[in-house]
């Protein structure tokens, strides 16, 4: 395996780019993504993140060219980034209906009859 940094200028301040093959790639992405969804500033970001994660961890699991191991713990951990992204999204669900009775609370009912 070749790990190629390419630096086009050397003395330039220039990201730096790596050639991988396609499942080191997704690797290195969903591992920066995870890396993101730590820092993450706002759940909105997270969220995204985080199905995102899930979502390449599903591909990394079923990827050739990683040892049946590997994958395997793969599947574990898609399936426990699964289930976060599942729970976060059933508490802003229930966060929004207790929102929305709040407001309805606040209503004023009306009157039987109109004078």
């Amino acid at each position: 395996m070749s790990h190629a940094l390419h630096q086009p200028n050397a003395g330039s301040h220039a990201d730096e780019e790596y050639s991988l093959p396609c499942a080191e790639a997704l690797l290195a992405g969903t591992l920066a993504l995870m890396t993101g969804y730590v820092q993450a500033c706002c759940d909105s970001h997270r969220d995204a993140m985080g199905r995102k994660i899930a979502a390449n961890l599903q591909m990394l699991a079923g990827a050739q060219g990683f040892t049946p191991h590997f994958r395997t713990v793969v599947w574990s951990l898609q399936g426990r980034w699964d289930q976060q992204c599942k729970a976060r999204q059933d508490v802003a669900a229930s966060a929004a209906m207790v929102a929305a009775e709040q407001r309805r609370v606040l209503w004023h009912t009306a009157p039987e009859a109109v004078q």
